[in-house]
């Protein structure tokens, strides 16, 4: 699954939160991520769109925030 390996790309990438003591989740921040940018979850979008959300996760991949 695209989402399961943009998480791996970003394990240990992440800056450090307070919110997150014990680390943050990657896998838990591109889905969330998605969730907020189409306002949906990744399951619920529609296929047609699937290329512009494969898009946007290259760029979170790319710029790890």
């Amino acid at each position: 699954m695209y989402i399961q390996d943009a998480g791996d790309k970003l394990v240990g990438k992440l800056p450090p939160s307070r919110h997150h003591p014990k680390g943050r989740n990657p896998y838990a921040h591109v889905a969330i991520c998605v969730k907020g940018r189409f306002g949906q979850s990744y399951k619920q979008i529609p296929d047609e769109r699937i290329q512009e959300v494969m898009d946007y996760i290259d760029h979170l991949v790319e710029n790890p925030s």
